[in-house]
């Protein structure tokens, strides 16, 4: 019998509601653990701006991710393609355009369910500590997915 197809996928789409702060953490996250053998990317169903406090707690792990342009499925489909062979969704919004865009594009699709940290009240400690609660939900969900592959684990 034939493991399925994205059990070691080349290439991973990270999809939530902006790209502007969960799917830019993960494809930052995945693409430092595995910086020449995997394709990643992110996406979102709506563009949004970068966000300062997602920039911060990437940072905080030494990775800048300052300079990323959020983009939707539409514009990454015109620039590059939607040639995955697994797309990530952290939203529910993306994860029903994701499987949308599955009826024409061969691609499996995994739903992780992401807290959105933006409406996070309190202090600037209070707002990071959310950020980075997601950042480490993110990034443990990643190692347990794609360890097995992980050169450095």
């Amino acid at each position: 019998m034939e493991a399925p197809r994205a059990r070691n996928p080349q290439a991973v789409l990270f999809a939530c509601g902006l790209n502007s702060v969960r799917s830019p953490m993960a494809e930052s996250l995945l693409q430092q653990m595995f910086p020449q053998g995997l394709y990643v990317r992110s996406a979102g169903v709506r563009k949004g701006e970068l966000d300062p406090f997602a920039i911060a707690v990437m940072a905080e792990l030494g990775q800048d991710i300052s300079t990323h342009k959020p983009q939707t499925f539409e514009e990454l489909e015109d620039w590059e393609g939607l040639n995955f062979d697994l797309i990530i969704t952290l939203a529910p919004e993306a994860h029903h355009r994701a499987l949308d865009l599955t009826r024409t594009v061969a691609a499996d699709v995994e739903y992780w369910p992401t807290v959105d940290p933006t409406g996070t009240e309190g202090t600037r400690e209070q707002k990071l500590a959310a950020y980075r609660e997601v950042c480490d939900g993110l990034l443990l969900r990643i190692r347990r997915r794609f360890a097995k592959g992980a050169a450095n684990e």
